[in-house]
């Protein structure tokens, strides 16, 4: 995993704005901001000029968000395991280079449609890089305490941006042509690649190697798939994106149809949608001291499709923006609370990929509500894509009744604390497969509560990367329970145990409540051996025979 930067941040901050890294970062990521929306605005209203499909038109947006879908497992198992900054810095100057390119075929009048989304691709893939890295790494520069508070503040400078941007974007666009609002896009990396070459953190001592890549993901898809909290964050952010994804996809529409506008109109819309979000984001941060995140996220979804079945009926532009006022206002209070969800679910050594989890499954919901509704405008017309958009969104609030979010952050996820054991047998990291048992012996009277407690230590074990627990009772002596399970190597082992959280405390509490022997419950490790494999003058010295390292045959 990635070393976690030794942050100054203690709990005296009352706001993550008086961290300067967080401060300086946050500003420039927000100048940053200005330029995607800029180009964004340009690209989205240069596909009207160029493709007049509405399908065509949605899939600008698609092709911003497709790349999160795709890549971002894996963006996330390198933000684990590489220099956070140096990604960051690898994915904003990728962009820099995609956008100045953009621009130069815009203003060449090269671009076609197909061109002008791939473009827009790869773009997207610059986002879906950099995205797990910077929103990992707030939580290195700040205390958890302020955590919320900071995610917030990157939701409200997000939005600020897109309360101003927009407009300018189409003022750009207006006056002098997509090319230059691709171009000031490009520009507005400068100023964040600059703070984060600047940017030193005193990185703590990495203790362990790397994983690879592809054991990194299966760690991260592991871990949300067993926990539970994740889990429900990810299904209703994939819901909420389906249906969320209509008003913005929809919006040069809207400005062309709805309201009978141009370039200006179609910047004031997105003006009016990133105000509420501003306000939604400011309000959310006071609204969570109160509500539940499952209330927060019901009243945001609500609002939201309140906001885009207003739009779909109003023939006047200042209705349509108060209603994209109360949309902005709840997208970005539902989206901001399941990001906080997930970092206060996830321990560092996984956070990355647990982010990186959630923005495909939001972002994944809005691809496919992206092209979904699109097809349903091309087919039927905005007005009633709008309107289905409304309808499957309440779909999301009824769901929150059967899948509800869970308040999860006073829950202490900082390491337990573990110190590898010594051997008798000589082992190295690759030394494996190992296999553990633990003898616990429990009385009658006391299985049913045993058989409870250990149901919950199988999901903490393979969510940390054990495998074919089980659990064994001895025929011959009742109270004899074994608990079972194999990791590949030591060194898997070692991670194992080191995962293990404060708050995975009680369930070992428990079951040491529930032992009933002389003294603490008995642990074996034991190394997997083949036999028959070798010749016996191969197994001359003890040392070899106990050291699988010299077994060619050895599995791994």
């Amino acid at each position: 995993m990635a070393s976690s930067p030794v942050t100054t941040a203690t709990a005296t901050h009352s706001s993550p704005l008086s961290i300067p890294i967080f401060r300086a970062i946050w500003i420039a990521s927000m100048a940053s901001n200005f330029g995607g929306l800029i180009q964004s605005v340009g690209a989205s209203w240069m596909m009207t000029s160029l493709a007049a499909s509405p399908q065509m038109i949605a899939l600008v947006q698609a092709s911003t968000t497709l790349p999160i879908m795709l890549l971002s497992l894996w963006a996330g198992a390198v933000a684990d395991n590489l220099d956070r900054r140096r990604v960051m810095l690898a994915a904003q100057s990728f962009m820099l280079t995609v956008s100045v390119a953009l621009a130069v075929c815009a203003w060449l009048g090269w671009l076609s449609p197909w061109l002008l989304l791939s473009f827009t691709f790869l773009i997207g893939c610059g986002t879906a890089i950099n995205g797990p890295a910077w929103q990992a790494s707030v939580g290195d520069m700040v205390p958890r305490s302020v955590l919320p508070s900071a995610v917030a503040l990157n939701s409200m400078g997000f939005n600020i941006a897109r309360s101003v941007g927009p407009a300018l974007g189409g003022a750009i666009v207006a006056a002098a042509g997509a090319a230059a609002a691709f171009l000031t896009n490009a520009l507005s990396y400068i100023g964040l690649i600059a703070v984060l070459a600047r940017w030193k953190p005193d990185y703590a001592p990495r203790l362990l190697p790397r994983e690879t890549l592809g054991l990194a993901m299966a760690a991260g898809v592991r871990y949300v798939r067993m926990s539970p909290s994740l889990r429900t964050v990810l299904m209703r952010a994939a819901l909420f994106g389906i249906a969320a994804s209509a008003v913005p996809a929809m919006m040069p529409l809207v400005a062309r149809d709805l309201v009978t506008g141009g370039p200006l109109t179609y910047g004031a819309l997105l003006g009016g949608f990133g105000a509420g979000a501003v306000l939604g984001a400011l309000g959310s941060v006071r609204l969570r001291r109160r509500w539940s995140p499952e209330r927060l996220v019901r009243v945001a979804a609500t609002v939201l499709a309140s906001g885009g079945a207003i739009v779909a009926i109003s023939p006047w532009l200042p209705l349509t923006l108060v209603a994209l006022v109360l949309a902005g206002a709840g997208w970005v209070s539902a989206l901001s609370t399941f990001n906080v969800s997930v970092q206060m679910a996830a321990p560092r050594w996984v956070v990355a990929r647990a982010l990186a989890l959630y923005q495909m499954s939001a972002f994944g919901g809005m691809t496919i509500g992206s092209w979904l509704f699109g097809s349903l405008a091309e087919r039927s017309g905005v007005q009633e894509a709008l309107l289905a958009a409304a309808a499957v969104q309440m779909l999301s609030v009824v769901a929150g009744f059967r899948l509800p979010l869970r308040d999860i952050e006073t829950a202490n996820l900082a390491p337990r604390g573990w110190e590898t054991p010594d051997t008798e047998v000589p082992v190295e990291a690759r030394s494996g497969p190992v296999v553990v048992t633990i003898d616990y012996r429990i009385a009658q009277e006391d299985v049913m509560t045993f058989l409870s407690v250990m149901n919950e230590r199988r999901r903490i074990r393979r969510r940390d990367g054990a495998h074919h627990w089980a659990l064994l009772r001895d025929l011959n002596d009742p109270e004899l329970w074994i608990e079972r399970y194999h990791v590949s190597t030591w060194l898997d082992y070692i991670r194992h145990n080191q995962r293990r959280t404060e708050a995975d405390r009680a369930n070992s509490e428990a079951l040491l409540a529930l032992h009933r022997g002389d003294g603490p419950p008995r642990v074996h490790r034991m190394i997997e051996r083949q036999t028959g494999s070798l010749p016996i003058s191969r197994l001359s010295t003890p040392r070899e025979m106990a050291d699988p390292l010299t077994d060619p045959t050895r599995s791994n």
